[in-house]
């Protein structure tokens, strides 16, 4: 590609011609065009400083450059004209020195591009490998686009923009030729389910963030949606009253109600107004976008806390209720709702009934609702209090069956053996079930003869048949006392006998505590050596394991208590021993005693018989 101007060198003129020249400029002819002033201005003389240059001329010629030519060195966006297009390029007339060429990829969005077209460019490479002068339209048009979309934030205008595919969390959106940011939650005041529909649309937006350090641009559709609400909102709330019966689409659904829109202002139906009847979740009876009527009941100052209403606008079910149930009165009901203290059953379309645990059966043991009923029962209840001012029923189950403490006495008189299932434990004692309704207690003490039992758990398990005996039975309290341990007879009055007072027994040390130690006499006692009892004859204690006979020196029946002494065993033998010594000592002193009173005797006689002869 040839230069159109820089590369014709001006005619050398002769001396006669530049003078020539001057003279017609003083002499004030007309006025040249800037490309006869270039064309024969003596370029060759200014350059060698052949000639000196009025500065007049020089001031012109500044001025006929700057306004003419573009000076490629800056990186301004400026203004060419398409002059030639090929397969690959369009050659770009920016008013230099050259053309410039861009590559046709960067006008795919205008397919429709001409010679004669004047676009925006960019100064790119001043000069290639080739020595071509290289320009951008891409980079031309974001800097235009950035200045553009700088602007419309500034002044809160609203732009248009093409939605070009979806990513995560919303959609990318062509501003300006700038990829914008559309989140989800911009799109439209209510919850969008399919962001499918906006692709390959044009729409408007307003420009909320930009980020100059990362190039992000955020962009919001719901803001101009909002700005039109706002002002259909100040109309709808000047209007609102309680009571008054408006139209609206469910907007979102929660579990704890449904928010319903009412052309721009928002209201909340709680769960507990939506319905007579009892329900667990609104959706089972609602859904988005769904219209429907709704009652104004309450709202604030502002009006911007608006509660509403729907089953206000039927009529209620207690007034639909038969005049003629009375109390006593046994009917049909299903369990709908079931608590720790009972269930709520449901007599009829929106009426319900408590049943407390306590009216499930005739056992005085509490016990919960869930061990009796479950949601969806069919059950009969009778009808034991109706308030119809207050709403409120009081239903029984029990009150179906005989009452079993009628008979009680019969069936389970004092000192009598049974057989029953063990419901619960306490710290105190045992609940045992004799059948449904009769419940008995066991008292920690009344569970072995033997054991001693810390906790119920030691010795027994809930669910476990277990045979008891009864001890008490308390009619008007509606209450039994029951014993485990009287179902077999007392071994201790069978101990009592074998490990008497004064009983030596052989065994061997079980443990030794802080006390003294423990002898293992059977499966059932346990007997206790004091540490004083422990001494051997020869001083030392017992060790454990070692055998030795002990002496029972304590046995309570009561207390379920024997202790026993080793050292009293040795020291009732040396007793022995001693006891054995003084009685044959005495004897040995008689028999001396005998033979001096013979040898007296003996003596005497002589005396006698010498004095007779």
């Amino acid at each position: 590609m040839t230069n159109d101007h820089v590369n014709e060198e001006p005619q050398v003129e002769d001396v006669e011609t530049s003078k020539t020249t001057e003279e017609t400029t003083e002499d004030q002819s007309p006025k040249q065009s800037p490309e006869e002033f270039l064309e024969n201005f003596d370029w060759l003389s200014y350059q060698e400083a052949a000639e000196v240059v009025d500065e007049k001329e020089y001031k012109e010629f500044e001025k006929l450059v700057h306004e003419n030519f573009v000076d490629t060195q800056h990186t301004d966006v400026i203004s060419g004209t398409v002059t030639h297009m090929t397969d690959r390029e369009a050659i770009i007339d920016i008013n230099a020195k050259s053309e410039g060429v861009i590559s046709l990829n960067e006008f795919r969005y205008n397919p429709d591009l001409k010679v004669g077209d004047t676009v925006e460019v960019i100064v790119d490479i001043r000069e290639d490998k080739t020595g071509q002068l290289v320009l951008s339209h891409r980079k031309a048009r974001v800097i235009k686009a950035w200045d553009r979309v700088n602007e419309a934030h500034d002044n809160g205008e609203v732009v248009t923009g093409f939605v070009k595919c979806r990513t995560k969390g919303g959609m990318i959106v062509d501003v300006f030729g700038i990829e914008a940011f559309l989140p989800g939650s911009q799109i439209d005041v209510k919850p969008i389910r399919d962001y499918d529909q906006y692709v390959n649309k044009n729409m408007e937006f307003k420009i909320v963030k930009i980020n100059h350090e990362f190039k992000n641009v955020v962009v919001s559709h719901k803001a101009l949606i909002e700005a039109d609400i706002e002002e259909q909102k100040k109309e709808i709330i000047s209007q609102l009253e309680k009571g008054q019966v408006l139209e609206g689409a469910v907007k979102n659904i929660t579990s704890y109600g449904v928010f319903i829109d009412l052309g721009g202002v928002d209201g909340l139906v709680h769960i507990t107004d939506l319905s007579w009847n009892r329900i667990n979740h609104p959706g089972e009876i609602l859904e988005i976008d769904q219209k429907l009527n709704v009652v104004i009941l309450d709202f604030d100052d502002d009006k911007s806390r608006i509660q509403l209403g729907v089953k206000q606008l039927s009529q209620h079910p207690w007034e639909a209720l038969s005049g003629e149930l009375k109390e006593g009165d046994v009917i049909d009901g299903k369990v709908a709702v079931i608590a720790d203290y009972g269930a709520f059953i449901e007599v009829a379309p929106g009426v319900e009934g408590l049943v407390h645990v306590s009216e499930m059966s005739w056992s005085t043991h509490m016990r919960s609702a869930q061990d009796f009923v479950k949601v969806g029962d069919d059950v009969k209840v009778s009808i034991l209090s109706l308030d119809r001012e207050e709403r409120k029923m009081s239903l029984g189950m029990k009150q179906l069956t005989p009452d079993p403490w009628t008979d009680i006495t019969s069936k389970y008189p004092v000192g009598s053996k049974h057989k029953g299932v063990i419901r619960n434990f306490t710290n105190f004692g045992v609940f045992v079930e004799l059948e449904e309704g009769i419940d008995g207690l066991i008292y920690i003490s009344e569970l072995s003869w033997t054991k001693k039992v810390k906790h119920p758990s030691e010795v027994v398990t809930v669910g476990q048949d277990l045979e008891v005996v009864v001890l008490e039975l308390d009619v008007d309290g509606r209450k039994l006392s029951l014993g485990h341990k009287q179902v077999q007879e007392n071994p201790w009055n069978k101990y009592q006998t074998e490990y008497a007072e004064g009983t030596i027994i052989e065994s061997s040390i079980h443990e030794l505590v802080d006390k003294g130690a423990t002898v293992i006499l059977n499966e059932d006692i346990t007997a206790f050596v004091p540490n004083r009892h422990l001494e051997k004859e020869d001083g030392n204690k017992l060790k454990k394991g070692e055998s030795a006979e002990f002496k029972v020196i304590e046995f309570n029946k009561d207390y379920k208590r024997v202790v026993l002494s080793h050292s009293a065993v040795y020291k009732e033998m040396e007793k022995e021993i001693v006891k054995k010594s003084k009685k044959k000592a005495a004897k040995k002193e008689v028999s001396t005693l005998g033979d001096i009173d013979a040898l007296a005797n003996l003596k005497k006689k002589m005396n006698e018989e010498e004095n007779e002869d």
